[in-house]
């Protein structure tokens, strides 16, 4: 698959951005790579996981959100 974290910002507008850009990247690939078998596109952590599963992504990292801040 796929993977990308989030740019640092605070601004969605630029996170959206990013994500929209890695999802086209995704559907590209499978589409030029069909053998590779990509099935997987995976955005967002903790802090933006809901903007990468709007932007179309299928595996989110969330480990913050579960176990909170590491130490």
């Amino acid at each position: 698959g796929i993977m990308s974290i989030g740019p640092l910002t605070n601004d969605e507008s630029v996170t959206r951005k990013a994500f929209e850009q890695t999802r086209n990247l995704y559907h590209r690939a499978r589409e030029l790579f069909p053998a590779l078998g990509l099935d997987t596109l995976s955005m967002g952590m903790s802090g933006d996981f809901a903007l990468a599963i709007a932007e179309g992504s299928t595996m989110v990292r969330i480990g913050t959100r579960l176990f909170g801040a590491r130490r």
